[in-house]
């Protein structure tokens, strides 16, 4: 058994063709997402067309559920611009989305984690801003009652692995299509992988269990630098240029 996961696309069209073509160079049909779909300064409609077409299952993030639940005037910047660009159909698919589910049998799918779309699963900050990886007790506590061997989670936009000590894998493929951005709760902090690339897994069972491979993947990101500082967002155009925050 084989397929790729993909999360955090945040209206990134050109990221996500690109992680696209290098999933089917791969030999891979099968593909699975893990929310924040649209929110960005970028291609909110194109992206959406697109992953509409493809049918994937798909969970809902905490930025597409923002996108449903609040009024466009009380809308983050991110969130309305995608906003604006997405049609009634668009809006409807991101309704139906389920907060989780059971992929094959085997793996289990959440946006953050399976309680709480807006809490990192894999990573903790701390007062000073510091993003790190949270003990393995906290992160074991919030797999309680997931009994499949492979779970899988966004939300961070940091390529992570985990296991538990009971051998199931907990895995964040990394965001297609946001390499780094801030946020202020529960603290202020940065989250920055250093590269503009964008970031999926490939998760592969064999007799011995499943093993992630995690890709970066090159694609036009400046083009989409230039987008993200023509509407208006540096903190967006510096992000994609460099996968930094400046």
């Amino acid at each position: 058994m084989r397929f790729a996961a993909i999360a955090d696309i945040h209206g990134n069209h050109l990221a996500l063709e690109a992680v696209l073509a290098d999933i089917r160079a791969q030999g891979i049909s099968d593909i699975v997402d893990l929310g924040d779909c649209f929110s960005s300064p970028l291609e909110a409609g194109k992206t959406a067309d697109l992953l509409l077409s493809l049918a994937l299952p798909t969970v809902r993030g905490n930025h597409d559920r923002y996108l449903i639940e609040q009024k466009p005037e009380s809308m983050h910047a991110s969130d309305k611009a995608a906003y604006q660009q997405l049609l009634p159909r668009h809006l409807d698919w991101l309704r139906s989305l389920p907060t989780d589910l059971i992929y094959k049998g085997e793996a289990y799918l959440c946006h953050a984690t399976p309680k709480d779309d807006n809490l990192y699963w894999l990573e903790s900050v701390a007062r000073e801003g510091h993003v790190l990886l949270k003990p393995l007790k906290e992160i074991e506590a919030l797999a309680d009652g997931i009994d499949l061997p492979l779970i899988l989670c966004g939300h961070s936009h940091i390529s992570r692995l985990v296991q538990l000590r009971d051998g199931r894998l907990i895995v964040n493929p990394g965001s297609v299509g946001g390499p780094a951005y801030d946020d202020d709760k529960p603290y202020p902090h940065k989250v920055e992988t250093g590269h503009p690339m964008a970031s999926y897994a490939i998760l592969e069972k064999s007799a011995s269990g499943w093993t992630p491979y995690f890709r970066n993947v090159a694609y036009d990101h400046m083009a989409m630098s230039r987008l993200a500082k023509a509407n208006g967002r540096p903190d967006w155009a510096a992000a994609l240029a460099t996968g930094w925050i400046r």
